[in-house]
């Protein structure tokens, strides 16, 4: 069964729409997420590139590259700077700020992921597996 789910934006004005099943769903702990997000780890769902679309307020969305990076782009809303969906084209996914949904996904959190890289006041792991990388479906 094919999902559906919608989100965005603090102050509304981007929204995106996603009709299609989450792939994977991580707590990233690496420095660049730390930054983008402002707290002790990043909570990303990932899905296909094709199961997902902007539904409003594309023209609004700014994004930085971290030149050093080879993947790492951050995308926010110019309007109220809150993070928005990375699309990743050559990895054929979005990646989604799990904050930034309307509601929860079906999908649980499955791992964390650079836990090498965590900073001592954030979370813990509890069950959930821990990786010092990106983990992959291979």
């Amino acid at each position: 069964m094919t999902t559906s789910f919608t989100g965005g934006c603090l102050c509304g004005l981007v929204r995106y729409q996603i009709n299609g099943n989450p792939i994977r769903f991580y707590h990233c702990h690496c420095s660049r997420c730390r930054k983008a997000s402002g707290t002790g780890n990043a909570s990303n769902l990932m899905v296909e590139l094709e199961s997902y679309q902007w539904t409003k307020g594309e023209h609004l969305i700014k994004h930085f590259k971290v030149p050093e990076a080879e993947r790492f782009t951050n995308y926010f809303c110019s309007e109220c700077g809150s993070p928005l969906p990375k699309i990743r084209p050559n990895m054929g996914i979005a990646v989604i700020p799990a904050g930034t949904l309307d509601s929860a996904p079906a999908m649980k959190p499955q791992a964390h992921i650079f836990w090498t890289s965590r900073i001592e006041w954030s979370c813990e792991s509890g069950d959930l597996p821990v990786f010092e990388e990106y983990q992959s479906d291979s």
